[in-house]
């Protein structure tokens, strides 16, 4: 079973132990595969109150638990759309049960990699059109994948043509994406594959996080351009190995994963650094500052290169015990930066842009044309809407600010879009988001933090 513990914002620290010691009985009984506890400050972010989560001795507790059972706990998930829809394909067949939001009522699902047929709806998802179809290749059966209109527009062939170079039956569309269907036979012999990465870092993570339950294992080489997000990528392998794997990265662009049984956990989740940037743009904007709580003294997020970047935009950044804190200077400047490595931030970073004091020049990441929507385009179009001068390059944008005005922002169903649209709404009166409700992809309190933030700045 799926868990979320204390789904009320409001329960005390002593009330999260108690759950958690419930739960970790439930993993010792067998009921319960995969525990997962939100993280009860909503999102790390220091607002109101502090973040309350489980004590030591709880999560001793339920590490002890896991240890001996092998089953998973990860602390501090996000309770948002992508992670749930990840959580309940990949919940290893158990009974799923989890909240949209902490209010929310309980569903369930049901998913086993043992058996078929399954029925996935990605909806607009790039981590789940990319990571499962490796899974459902280990099902004995039949597993569909689909989702919204535009999904079926978003890069997976690599994925496809890998899993048919490891012997997988899949039926897809002529372009190699959505609809699929992974024709699972029980297993994947596994081997060697050669794929084009540069699209999208998800094509390797997706293969590798499955590789260890190959017959075989995987060894798969990168060719083409060079694979966008590289540290999303380090992150694979560093917890690959943490829950046991064998991995051998030693060559550049060929990943070797050996197989063997991974081991059962609790996994305490960082902080999402990339959902944390809106919040420090809109310190940045109005000369306030954010403390994103709870980060840890060592990351494996790029939090060097968002620092330099932020920096160089104008802000002060510090890290002390309370936290990363970003503050506003009062003044934005221009910036000329490779953006390849931290591609999720392009919307925020350009509507930075918009409002700094000269020009900025945005490139390396031709690749985010796949994302949810075309976001170079997309910044190109909304971000002229409201006054700026865009150019767009194949690869990135140039941004020269120039008065801005209220105009209605388009979002594409794109979270980070919403995010720009935002940002810039902080400076420009009578910015209109017409679709706010998709920030809820990753962050489905956005709307809420947001309004409450700009209330105290």
């Amino acid at each position: 079973m799926l868990t979320v513990a204390a789904a009320q914002p409001r329960c005390t620290p002593k009330d999260v132990a108690a759950n958690a010691r419930e739960h970790a009985a439930a993993v010792r009984r067998a009921e319960a595969r995969l525990v997962v506890f939100p993280e009860l400050s909503l999102t790390g972010y220091e607002l109101d109150a502090e973040p309350v989560s489980p004590d030591d001795a709880a999560l001793a507790e339920i590490a002890d638990a896991c240890a001996e059972t092998g089953a998973v706990a990860l602390v501090g998930a996000p309770v948002a759309g992508d992670y749930i829809a990840v959580l309940r394909v990949d919940a290893g067949g158990a009974s799923v049960a989890y909240r949209k939001s902490f209010l929310g009522s309980a569903e369930s699902s049901r998913f086993s990699p043992g058996d078929g047929p399954a029925a996935i709806d990605v909806g607009l998802s790039g981590t789940v059109m990319r990571f499962p179809p490796p899974v459902a290749a280990l099902a004995d059966g039949m597993v569909t994948f689909d989702g919204d209109p535009h999904a079926r527009n978003r890069p997976l062939g690599p994925v496809v043509a890998a899993l048919r170079g490891l012997g997988v039956a899949i039926d897809a569309s002529p372009s190699g994406g959505l609809p699929l269907t992974v024709r699972g036979a029980g297993l994947v012999e596994g081997g060697e594959v050669v794929i084009d990465a540069s699209a999208s870092i998800q094509f390797v993570s997706g293969l590798l996080l499955s590789a260890p339950r190959f017959t075989k294992g995987l060894v798969l080489r990168h060719d083409g351009p060079p694979v966008p997000s590289a540290p999303h990528l380090r992150m694979t392998t560093h917890m690959l190995r943490a829950a046991g794997a064998t991995v051998d990265e030693s060559v550049p662009d060929v990943w070797v994963v050996e197989p063997g049984a991974l081991r059962g956990r609790t996994w305490v989740i960082e902080p999402d650094l990339s959902g944390a940037v809106p919040f420090f743009a809109a310190a940045m904007v109005t000369g306030g500052a954010v403390t994103l709580a709870g980060w840890p003294a060592q990351s494996w997020q790029p939090v060097a290169q968002v620092t330099e970047l932020l920096r160089g935009l104008g802000a002060e950044v510090s890290q002390g015990a309370d936290g990363l804190t970003v503050r506003g200077t009062g003044s934005l400047r221009g910036v000329t930066a490779d953006l390849s490595e931290v591609s999720e931030l392009t919307p925020v970073i350009s509507a930075l842009a918009a409002l700094a004091d000269g020009p900025s020049e945005l490139r390396g990441v031709a690749h985010i044309r796949g994302h949810e929507t075309d976001r170079i385009a997309a910044l190109a179009t909304e971000l002229g809407k409201v006054g700026a001068e865009v150019t767009e390059f194949p690869d990135g944008l140039r941004i020269e600010p120039r008065p801005l005005r209220a105009a209605s922002f388009e979002t594409y169903a794109d979270h980070r879009m919403a995010h720009a649209a935002a940002v810039v709404g902080l400076a420009v009166p009578g910015i209109e988001l017409t679709d706010v409700a998709c920030t809820s992809k990753t962050l489905p309190e956005f709307p809420e933090l947001w309004a409450g933030l700009v209330a105290r700045s």
